[in-house]
């Protein structure tokens, strides 16, 4: 007997026509599983059929591609890189209607290259390459790389400036190209030595030389600023407003109450970092006082009301989703809003009036989100706290400022955050404390400390009350029907999960061999090995079999919180996909202007591709930045001996974790005991031929700094003691 709800063979062809990602023998198969058919028989039938009709390519798990709107060869830019190492990249050239198709780069067969990160395939964010194009639908389709196009021929090169006896030179400051590019006298314009500079390339001179003119100095390299500035433009981030955006967040200003919720009298508080910089959510809490509810919580998350600042269509919402998101690095901000807006009347100062969104959560006595009403409100911040003056609060050190509220406002938050945590432990969430790298400056840029970052349970309380939020704003769209974009993290491959099944298996630990795993599967196995020496090895390989996620207007859930809906709503200022879950809401619920409007209704798709993207060139550019940062940290330890443990492994060495500073560098295979080292990818080791000595992901290494490059952001070790076994 077969099963009713089993789809017919044009429900998968529309399937097909209409998919946004590569469709194959695994996705046709979860899909059907999603719509509740349990017919495995006849599922083989259909692909059977399905390869047989070319639909489906045999061994290939893709269609096969019918005609092409790409040409078959053409340049590539590459766009993102996600945590797995998968690349995406855009046409270097675009003339059709609105955004380019998307592009899945497949990896290279010959791995990666000297000096790239670990984890991270041979290309970045920024490369050129030229690529063979197979379509896989009309919005998407795989590239197989012919050639990379050399650094120069992108027209533009960043680099520091030195004089030379012909004029001088610019040595690039992207540690992966190491051509020199000659500048004659009447191309130097203003630089000096050290400068860091933006130039054009120009055709190769009488001697076949590569040359440059520079077009923009950026100030002297031994400034510590420079680090960040490298950065931005590395990685081509929007820096300035256009006047018409400038002139528009100027001119704004405080909505009156009118139709809007009074919330002045409740004492929200805004708990951030000591080096926040703004300040768009704040939170409060109550035991509900309704006796059905005895034992539950009434929660209130007040998020500034971008969406009353920024309109569709204006000037300020082009240049925000030009953006993307703000990048935060250690001495500046590239923010998505002006100033005006992004640290005035959208951060929620204390005893200022500031427009807000926000919800009213009702939590029953285990913790579950019974109700939620979302609200446009004015309200008036109480305080400004930080992490650490509420967590010391909460461990009996109040200060000035949180002594009068440590009864009436922190201490209902720790209770309602109390509950939440135990029904987060009972949903069975995927549970990685990763580390975070914190690099202090001061007033100049100058490094006055790198740290790993102390994980508080005020941290955590504010994370579970966003986490409450989302849920809340997910939860109105899809019961208004209303199109928005939700933060959707997808379930593990089906490959990456074998793989790392077979690692986890070498150590003595079991994964389930079930169709669909959950998070906590991932979480029990982390809670076997907590405070082993395997624990950070663990952590790393569960960390890369997750997927990356992503913004869509597909709810396909977010697997690692263990959630079937989510969508990001707490920080409009300074991610665009906030901003639209706002207007979303603000429509659905007739709550006034500033509402999604018709044209963004048909660009959801689009506009949660591009914000992915640039959210990953954010990260990248961020990273990069710390990473110059710490160089220019240890560069006066040069010879020091450290202690950390390997966080990457590839053919042409090993990434070592200082455990120090959370630092990474480089130790070169060249440099390892004297032996030919294979990478062994499954065990995540280096593994010597004839000695058989192994090098693997996690184990404790000490380590001697040889070199530490700011400019590059390059960090070089040798093993301490070369001739030792390590631990493994």
């Amino acid at each position: 007997m077969t099963d009713s709800r089993f789809p017919t063979k044009d429900a998968v062809l529309a399937f097909i026509r209409s998919s946004t990602v590569p469709v194959g023998k695994r996705e046709i198969a979860r899909a059907f599983k999603l719509s509740g058919s349990a017919d495995r028989e006849r599922l083989k039938e259909l692909l059977r059929d399905l390869e047989a009709g070319g639909t489906v390519e045999r061994g290939r798990n893709k269609r096969m591609a019918p005609p092409q709107s790409l040409p078959e060869i053409a340049v590539l830019e590459v766009s993102g890189i996600d945590p797995d190492g998968e690349l995406q990249a855009r046409p270097l050239t675009w003339t059709g209607e609105g955004a380019p198709p998307r592009i899945f780069l497949l990896p290279e067969s010959k791995g990666g290259r000297k000096g790239d990160r670990p984890g991270l395939p041979a290309l970045a964010v920024g490369d050129r390459l030229l690529a063979k194009l197979a379509r896989i639908n009309d919005r998407l389709y795989e590239g197989r790389i012919v050639r990379r196009v050399d650094a120069g021929t992108d027209g533009r090169i960043l680099g520091v400036y030195r004089p030379a006896p012909d004029g001088g030179r610019i040595l690039p400051t992207d540690r992966r190209n190491r051509t020199e590019f000659v500048v004659l006298p009447p191309n130097r314009g203003e630089a000096e030595d050290g400068d860091l500079v933006l130039a054009d390339i120009l055709p190769a001179g009488r001697l076949g030389l590569p040359q440059a003119r520079v077009t923009e100095r950026f100030g002297s390299t031994a400034e510590p600023r420079a680090f960040s500035l490298i950065a931005i433009h590395s990685h081509g981030l929007p820096t300035g407003f256009p006047h018409a955006a400038l002139r528009e967040a100027e001119l704004a200003a405080v909505p009156p109450l009118g139709q809007r919720e009074d919330l002045r009298a409740i004492p929200l508080v805004t708990i951030d970092g000591s080096d926040a910089r703004d300040f768009d959510d704040a939170v409060w809490a109550e035991a509900d006082p309704d006796p059905a509810n005895a034992g539950g919580w009434h929660l209130l998350v007040a998020i500034a009301d971008v969406s009353y600042y920024v309109r569709p269509g204006s000037a300020l919402d082009r240049a925000a989703y030009e953006r993307g998101n703000s990048v935060y690095f250690p001495d500046r901000v590239v923010p998505m809003l002006p100033e005006a807006l992004s640290n005035g009347l959208c951060s929620l100062r204390p005893g200022e009036d500031r427009a807000c969104l926000a919800f009213h959560l009702w939590l029953d006595r285990n913790g579950a989100l019974i109700r939620h009403r979302l609200v446009r409100g004015l309200m008036r911040s109480a305080a400004r706290l930080t992490y650490e003056q509420v967590q010391a609060c909460r461990d009996g050190r109040p200060d000035d400022d949180t002594g009068p509220l440590a009864e009436p406002v922190i201490a209902p938050l720790y209770g309602a955050y109390a509950r939440l945590w135990q029904a987060r432990a009972r949903r069975g969430t995927l549970e990685l404390d990763l580390p975070e790298r914190r690099v202090r400056v001061d007033e100049r840029g100058r490094v006055l400390g790198i740290a790993v970052r102390e994980r508080l349970d005020s941290h955590r309380l504010i994370e579970e009350f966003m986490i409450a939020a989302n849920v809340a704003a997910a939860e109105t769209l899809e019961t208004r029907t209303m199109p928005g974009l939700y933060r959707v993290h997808d379930q593990p491959a089906m490959e990456k999960m074998e793989s790392l099944r077979g690692f986890l298996t070498s150590l003595g630990l079991a994964l389930p061999k079930r169709q669909e795993l959950t998070p906590d599967h991932f979480t029990r196995i982390l809670r076997k090995v907590e405070g082993t020496p395997e624990a950070p090895l663990v952590s790393e390989v569960v960390l890369r079999a997750q997927a990356q996620a992503v913004y869509s207007p597909e709810n396909i859930g977010h697997f690692g919180l263990a959630l079937r809906r989510y969508a990001h709503f707490t920080s409009p200022i300074r991610r665009y996909a906030d901003l639209i879950v706002h207007r979303a809401l603000i429509r659905s619920l007739n709550l006034g202007v500033g509402g999604l409007d018709d044209g963004t209704l048909g660009r959801l798709e689009e506009i949660g591709d591009h914000i992915s993207t640039t959210e990953r060139r954010a990260a990248a550019a961020e990273r990069d930045a710390v990473d110059r940062f710490t160089a220019a940290h240890l560069a006066d330890r040069v010879g020091d001996r450290f202690t950390g443990r390997i966080a990457g492994v590839t053919r042409f060495g090993l990434f070592v974790r200082l455990d120090e500073s959370g630092a990474d560098g480089l130790v070169p295979a060249s440099t390892l005991p004297d032996d030919r080292y294979e990478h062994d990818e499954a065990r995540h080791a280096l593994v010597g031929e004839r000695g058989g000595r192994a090098y693997r992901l996690g184990a404790p290494v000490a380590v001697v700094l040889t070199e530490a490059d700011p400019l590059t952001g390059s960090t070089l070790f040798r093993l301490a003691d070369s001739g030792a076994d390590p631990q493994v």
